[in-house]
């Protein structure tokens, strides 16, 4: 997997000060996405296990909330292990941190599928859908359109948070 950026002490995308990662990769291919670039899987820098050493130590600082995953489409097939790997290790390392993921796909599509339902245990927060610019309203926190919904996990349940 390739990813574009890391952003450390990032306040922008999730609650808290978090450490964001942008993967690269998507094949949704949203008109008007912000971010079209990531959509080459081979953009940016090869993800590798010096790569996923840095954003464990960013998390290790107190002040740090979570792990944010946006791209691209971290939820991508040749993404997934990756991504999935990532979280299994932050969750296992940190639980007092959280993870969010954005992803293109909607929850019903992440739930319903094998491969993908297994990320949502290790989720805490999931923005979901494809963006749409006719549904586009930049009042709208963390998402870009109002068909997206952030799903936060409460317990075992997850409930839309708007």
């Amino acid at each position: 997997m390739n990813y574009q950026t890391i952003i450390k002490d990032d306040l922008i995308n999730g609650e808290g000060v978090r450490c964001s990662l942008f993967v690269s990769g998507c094949s949704r291919g949203c008109e008007g996405c912000f971010n079209k670039e990531t959509w080459d899987y081979s953009y940016g820098s090869v993800y590798t296990k010096e790569t996923q050493e840095m954003i464990l130590r960013d998390l290790s600082k107190g002040y740090i909330s979570g792990l944010s995953i946006l791209g691209g489409n971290p939820l991508e097939r040749k993404n997934f292990d990756v991504v999935y790997n990532l979280c299994e290790e932050v969750k296992n390392t940190f639980t007092n941190k959280d993870i969010w993921i954005w992803c293109g796909q909607t929850f019903e599509e992440i739930s319903n599928d094998s491969k993908f339902s297994k990320i949502l245990p290790l989720t805490d927060v999931l923005v979901d859908g494809k963006f749409i610019p006719s549904k586009a309203n930049p009042s709208l926190k963390w998402r870009g359109s109002s068909n997206q919904n952030i799903w936060v996990k409460r317990g075992e349940e997850w409930i839309i948070q708007h």
